[in-house]
This record gives C-alpha cells, structure tokens and sequence, in this order.
C-alpha cells in the first residue's frame, strides 16, 4: 500500500484529501508539527508528498527543499498561487507537479496514480526482494526503505541480496563470501565483517536497527 503523505494546514481540505486517498486504497497521513514537517516525514516514511505552499513557520518551499537532501519521493504541490513563477520556484526546488486550488479531486488523484507509476514502476516490472520495510530492486541494484533511496557499495548490495534471497534463514559466513568474490579463499573474516558492519550502519540510518542479526558461530540472517 503507498503512503502519502499531506502538509496541508488547512483542516478542512486535509481531511477531504485523506478521506479520498484513503478511499482509492492509500495510506494518507496529515501533517501534525507544521514545525517539524522533516522529522514527521522520516517517521512516516512515505512514497508521496502533497504539499501546500503557504504554511506556518516555514512555507512548502522551504520543506520541499529539506525533504530533498534526504530522499527523492515525489512531491507535487497545492496551491492557490497560479503565478507562473510559483510554478518554476515549485520546479526548482524540487517539486514533480504542481496542482492549483481549488482542484478536481479526480484530477489529483489521477496525477498521484500516475506519479507513483512512474516512481515505482519497477516494483510491478521485476520481482525485487523484501524484509522488514527495506525494497531491494536486483534489476539495478538499488535500495529503498520507505521512501528513502540508500546507496549501496557493489560489495554491501551482493551481501543484502544473498541475505534477502535467503531471508528467514542462517546465511553461513562462506555463502556470503562466495557471493562476493566466488571463493572464500580471496578473503579473510575480518574483511566481510567490515562490509557486514558498514551495510548494518546505513540501514540503520534509514531506520532499520537490527536488520542484519548475527547468529554466533553460525552466519547472519534478516527475518521478513
């Protein structure tokens, strides 16, 4: 189920959007700390911002450019302004649409549908592997969690895709070892482990703690 995400300070049009989003089958959650929108947007992860230009303390502009040095989710914005230049600042910033108050629900509905299918059409076009909210696409070995992108190291993406082929069961050091470099006789254990730790701090950053478990004496394994 997508989630999106609505900073929107007024009540009325906030609700009317999260009845009707939550009506096509999304998860729509409304803005709370207008604020502390940045902090609110890494809790909810979410795979779209709809987001209003005039707001309290900072306006869209503002967060639209905050939300852009974490992630890249789709953000369009809503507006009252129709001025040309609230439109090309919108773009600059960082913005993927842009809708003008007052809208069609379906217009905007049908621009978040197509958005996402743009977005994240590769979840529909190859199989990708999962566990415990991370998106792993071995198409192009990318990773999302939530809406984050996380880079990866060519060495960390061989170790979570091992992993998550695998998943809900003890991966051997070995195994592993051989997925990186064919033979475990190229590497020593403290050189994987290195790898092991570095993956581990990135999911972590992205708001997975414990992804990875290690099972002493055995391997490492992620449960779904």
């Amino acid at each position: 189920m997508y989630k999106i995400y609505i900073v929107e300070d007024d009540g009325t049009i906030s609700s009317l959007l999260q009845d009707n989003l939550c009506r096509w089958g999304f998860e729509a959650s409304c803005a709370q700390e207008f604020s502390a929108v940045s902090e609110e947007f890494d809790r909810v992860r979410p795979h779209l911002v709809l987001m209003d230009i005039s707001l309290p303390f900072y306006n869209g502009y503002y967060w639209c450019g905050e939300i852009r040095k974490r992630s890249k989710v789709p953000i369009i914005f809503l507006s009252s302004r129709a001025e040309n230049m609230d439109v090309v600042m919108a773009v600059n910033m960082g913005g993927d649409d842009y809708i003008t108050k007052p809208f069609s629900m379906d217009v905007l509905i049908a621009k978040v549908n197509a958005l996402l299918r743009r977005t994240y059409s590769y979840a529909e076009d190859v199989p990708v592997w999962s566990a415990g909210g991370a998106l792993f696409n071995p198409s192009d070995n990318s990773l999302r969690v939530g809406a984050r992108a996380v880079d990866l190291t060519k060495n960390e993406q061989r170790i979570l895709q091992t992993l998550l082929k695998n998943k809900n069961r003890i991966v051997p050091r070995e195994e592993i070892m051989r997925a990186l470099w064919e033979t475990e006789d190229f590497v020593g254990d403290n050189t994987l482990t290195v790898n092991i730790n570095r993956l581990r701090n990135k999911l972590e950053d992205a708001g997975l703690p414990d992804f990875i478990i290690t099972k002493k004496g055995q391997g490492y394994m992620v449960h779904d």
